[in-house]
């Protein structure tokens, strides 16, 4: 019986397999921060590539004689980078999953005269997250609007 409870106690004292305990209870926190992080950095990826986007249609659209008959093409600029339109044989892909034409404003410059601007903006874009997909997994919406505008000033007169 002595022998019995001195084997329990030095069993109880023992401390090898405590950094597995300690690994278990700190690695779904890592794994969380970590996730996070991916998650934020592709959020701002994605907005920052439809702000260059929007940047690089209201550029074309500014130096065009016509804004109404250009606005298909400056629209397909800001899709995919190409004026001649998206996702033919040869031609680019959308830049962003879920962007359509339906998503871009296109502000023609006023009549008259002064100093005249163009803008091109992306309307209600619904960025939906990867790794914490909420939607999916409570059925409600949980998606982030992202609406990038760029304001040109229009060289043409």
């Amino acid at each position: 019986m002595q022998r019995l409870l001195r084997k329990v106690r030095e069993l109880l004292r023992r401390d090898d397999g405590t950094q597995l305990i300690e690994f278990a209870i700190v690695f779904p926190v890592l794994l969380l921060l970590f996730a996070g992080t991916a998650e934020l950095g592709r959020l701002f990826y994605t907005y920052t590539t439809l702000a260059k986007a929007t940047r690089g249609g209201a550029r074309y659209l500014s130096l065009q004689v016509d804004v109404a008959q250009s606005t298909t093409a400056g629209k397909n600029i800001v899709l995919c980078g190409n004026a001649g339109g998206c996702g033919g044989a040869g031609q680019p892909a959308v830049i962003v999953p879920n962007l359509t034409a339906g998503n871009i404003v296109v502000t023609p410059p006023a009549s008259g005269t002064g100093t005249k601007y163009v803008t091109v903006a992306i309307a209600s874009y619904n960025y939906t997250p990867l790794v914490f997909n909420l939607n999916g997994m409570t059925g409600g919406n949980f998606n982030i609007t992202l609406t990038p505008s760029t304001t040109m000033r229009y060289m043409r007169n």
